[in-house]
């Protein structure tokens, strides 16, 4: 007879299972390499902590199970750092928005603080040149 952690356990990997199918559709489907990114990292850190969550459930205190908990922690941890990582290379690289994107809140960031600085060292004295000698 099937127990009750068994069912749940294999509920979370069916569940898990269509968020990784999502995630990959979304890679494939969507226009840009930012939305394609946040499908990546979103859905597919979901759906591969919830794989390995019914794996905890179904193999239970074991060695597997640690294993499992410790290979969740490690994806949630470095999933966003890497998708941040990538896109702000991307944007630096130059990699253009798509044209039905609402904003673009790094470039606008980035814009502001270069007009801070530029009026920094606009009000700046000028320093008296000095000669070295040798």
């Amino acid at each position: 007879m099937i127990d009750f952690v068994h069912v749940v356990g294999m509920v979370f990997i069916g569940g898990g299972v269509a968020f990784d199918l999502f995630g990959c559709l979304g890679l494939v489907r969507l226009p840009d390499v930012y939305n394609r990114l946040q499908a990546a990292t979103k859905c597919v850190t979901l759906g591969t902590c919830s794989v390995l969550l019914g794996t905890c459930l179904i193999v239970g205190p074991s060695g597997g199970g640690w294993r499992a908990l410790l290979c969740i922690l490690f994806v949630v941890l470095t999933a966003p750092v890497s998708a941040h990582a990538i896109a702000r290379g991307a944007h630096r690289a130059g990699i253009r928005l798509w044209e039905g994107s609402v904003s673009d809140a790094y470039s606008e960031d980035r814009d502001a603080l270069n007009a801070k600085q530029q009026a920094r060292n606009d009000n700046a004295p000028a320093t008296p040149q000095t000669e070295t000698r040798t």
